[in-house]
């Protein structure tokens, strides 16, 4: 565990490149299920198993990338093409028995109940993600959802790794409402995660595509879009549905999906007691929003 920051980028990365990746104890005992039943079962199903934790998703993405050899000419860019990749009892006998996070964790109950909540958010946006795609008929909606649940792994690795720094940024933002992510970061940890994932992507070999589709600064591409606003509406989400980001997060994914506010709201399963509100919003301005073109 870490109590201090280290003393640079490269340091941080060093650090995390040479440290095992836990995993939900849930999923472990997930893989654990299927291989005792690998003769009943597919790549697709290992895949929705590794599809609901970031961290074991982000370990199979690492690992084989230095595998795929002459053969590809392109990343492997999803979870089932890895998986089809390893062969079912090799990637079994390769992250058998994995450390967990509870186990991690067990002696700190703070630390645990953070990176739970930053994983829950994480899987919903992976889900909204996922569904978008869909509706978007995008030509492979796994990348979409997996780069969702990827975005925010930095954040993942410090609850684990350096709990009492996260839950000092956390403080601090939670002290001074206007202060920004990236500056509060700055300020406990000497850099900001983003610039953390991105050379963490860099060193472990991470498709490139998944670093496009993870990378806000890239909001002009649609997929992008899909996967900004899924990580958007899932943190302004993750408490109730009246945070005042909403109403912008619902505007901008009406123009994504080309659908009006009450169709969204319905789908999102938005309190019906604040569904008047946010179709009042609606009326308020010039009219219905407009669907974008792609």
């Amino acid at each position: 565990m870490l109590d201090q920051p280290l003393p640079d980028l490269d340091a941080w990365v060093d650090f995390f490149s040479h440290t095992e990746m836990p995993i939900l104890r849930q999923t472990a005992r997930r893989l654990e299920e299927a291989r005792q039943n690998v003769d009943q079962i597919n790549g697709r199903d290992i895949a929705a198993i590794v599809l609901q934790d970031p961290l074991m998703a982000v370990r199979v993405l690492a690992h084989i990338q230095p595998y795929r050899g002459k053969r590809l000419r392109t990343d492997i860019t999803t979870i089932d093409h890895a998986v089809m990749m390893y062969g079912l009892e090799p990637f079994f006998a390769r992250f058998e028995a994995p450390l967990t996070i509870e186990t991690l964790l067990k002696n700190e109950p703070q630390a645990l109940l953070g990176v739970l909540q930053v994983i829950r958010r994480v899987q919903r946006a992976s889900h909204y993600a996922h569904e978008w795609a869909r509706e978007r008929y995008d030509l492979n909606v796994e990348e979409v959802a997996l780069a969702a649940l990827l975005h925010d792994l930095s954040e993942i690795l410090l609850w684990c790794f350096a709990p009492r720094l996260a839950i000092a940024i956390r403080d601090k933002q939670t002290a001074d409402k206007t202060l920004r992510s990236a500056s509060a970061q700055q300020q406990i940890l000497g850099i900001r995660l983003f610039d953390l994932q991105r050379a963490l992507c860099e060193s472990w070999n991470l498709p490139e595509l998944l670093n496009t589709l993870m990378d806000d600064a890239n909001s002009h591409l649609p997929r992008v879009q899909n996967v900004i606003l899924a990580v958007n509406l899932a943190r302004h989400s993750s408490n109730d549905w009246t945070d005042a980001a909403l109403p912008d997060d619902f505007t901008a994914i009406q123009k994504l999906l080309h659908i009006d506010r009450q169709t969204l709201l319905t789908r999102l399963n938005v309190p019906a007691e604040l569904i008047p509100k946010y179709l009042s919003d609606v009326q308020e301005m010039d009219g219905p929003s407009q669907p974008a073109s792609d």
